[in-house]
Order: C-alpha cells, then structure tokens, then sequence
C-alpha cells in the first residue's frame, strides 16, 4: 500500500521535473513546504512505522505460539488481532498526524523527489518528534529482535528433540523448523540493518547537530529497502529449491560429524 501511494507521487515528480513542493499547492507560510510534501512526508513516517509495528505483532504471535502454546490457544483469536491491527494502524497514524500539527517540522530531501520529517537544525519543538520516532522505531526493534530470537531458540529446541536415526517420519518435521529457523534468522538481521540508520542519523541530527542531508536520505533509503526486500527474501528462502540445499548441507555437517565420532580400528 505504501509503494502504491508513494510511488506515482515520486513518478509525477520526475515526469513534470519538478519537486514535490512545486508539483503541489504552496504551503500555509512562506518557506514550509507545499502540501503535496507534507502528505509525502505523513506516509513516509506512517508506513515506516506501521509495518514494524505489524512485525512486531507477528514476531509476538510466534512467541507465544512456540514459547506458551497454551495461553496461545486459549486467548488469542482471529478477532483479536484483526481488532489489535487496526488500533495499531490508527494509533499509528495520530502520531505520524503531529508534524502536520506543529510538533516536527516536514522537509523537502534532495533531488526534490523525497520529503520526510527534518532530522537536524531547529529547537525542541521541531526535533522532538524525530527523536520521538527514532527512540519509538528502536524499542521495536529491540522487542522483534528479542521476539526472534526466543523463537528461534524454541526452533532450533524442537529440531533437536526430533529423533535423527531409525525414524524418517520425524524428518520432514525437523526440515521444516530448520527452514523456519533460518527464515526468521535472515529477516531479523534484514530488519535490524535497515533499521538502524535512520535511528542513529535522528539521534545525531538532534543531539550533534549533524545537518548531512546526503546521510538522512542514505537512511531513508536503507528503511525503504527493508519493505522491498523482505517479500523477496521470504519467496526465495520458503522455495522448495532451498529447501533441498538445506537439507544436502545438514547432510554433509551430519556425515562429517559421524565421520569424526568413529573411533579409529587401530587403536590410536
């Protein structure tokens, strides 16, 4: 829905060759940017937060799916998390709202395709809400990554526990947790890296006064990258092609770890 939205906004832009302060009406004051730029710039904030808040709710689900299966089946239910995504999305959006209202201030990126929230310059009024957002963006990334890797540790548990001689049955199983186990494993480190650049140029902007407007937009993009890569990451690696080099790969390690453990008939 974001690349939906944004890209014929970024398109018109580069077609008319103009920037989106002048693709758009003027803005209310002179020297804020236009409309169309203000807009830009709510979903940009909107649709970098919202997706990880999605994540996050997904990273949550699959804890307690495999950490506590239990209150996993007793209290969580369709209807819950259709309610949950939907007060995550609008809570979501009232604070992407609080530039539009004098809390942060919208600006225009260089080459006049990009707009996004000012990370540098200004008083607290206008970098409170980006180190609001970038401390908001963090703890995400904090809890999916600590979600993640609990997740993973119940995995990689599970695929130990399933017996590796004299029973095939158990193997399709034991695949199956190990694909699920370096799915999650590349997705999260995916996540962290794209993430964090923009959380640290926020906290720079704001506390070191660093104005590098090439180094906001190398930010921006690493988080656009995320949600563009991500699908891809996840076709590829839940295809039955990696799932037979993973399987020829825990092969080999398995036939190499026999091979070690076999005493030697000479006695040495």
């Amino acid at each position: 829905l974001g690349k939906c939205l944004l890209s014929p906004i970024v398109l018109a832009a580069y077609a008319y060759n103009r920037s989106l302060s002048e693709l758009g009406p003027g803005g209310r004051t002179e020297g804020e940017p236009g409309v169309l730029c203000q807009l830009f710039a709510f979903l940009m904030a909107f649709f970098g937060l919202a997706p990880t808040l999605l994540l996050l709710a997904m990273a949550l689900e699959c804890w307690l799916s495999l950490g506590h299966p239990y209150f996993y089946r007793r209290h969580l239910t369709r209807r819950l998390g259709a309610t949950l995504g939907l007060v995550a999305a609008g809570l979501c959006a009232l604070f992407c709202a609080l530039p539009l209202l004098g809390f942060g201030v919208p600006m225009q990126y260089c080459p006049g395709t990009w707009c996004f929230i000012r990370m540098a310059g200004g008083g607290p009024r206008q970098l409170g809400f980006p180190v609001l957002y970038a401390s908001l963006m963090g703890l995400l990334v904090l809890a999916i990554g600590a979600c993640n890797v609990s997740s993973m540790r119940h995995l990689y548990g599970m695929a130990r526990r399933q017996p590796r001689r004299g029973a095939p049955a158990a193997t399709a199983p034991r695949m199956e947790e190990l694909d699920h186990l370096i799915l999650l494993g590349l997705m999260t480190v995916l996540f962290t890296i794209c993430s964090l650049p923009l959380i640290i140029r926020a906290y720079m902007g704001a506390f070191a006064a660093d104005f590098n407007e090439n180094a906001d937009l190398s930010a921006l993009r690493f988080l656009s990258v995320n949600s563009i890569v991500d699908p891809w990451v996840f076709i590829i690696f839940r295809t039955s092609v990696f799932r037979m080099f993973v399987r020829r790969v825990c092969r080999r390690l398995n036939s190499r770890k026999a091979t070690l453990k076999t005493p030697d008939p000479g006695g040495d």
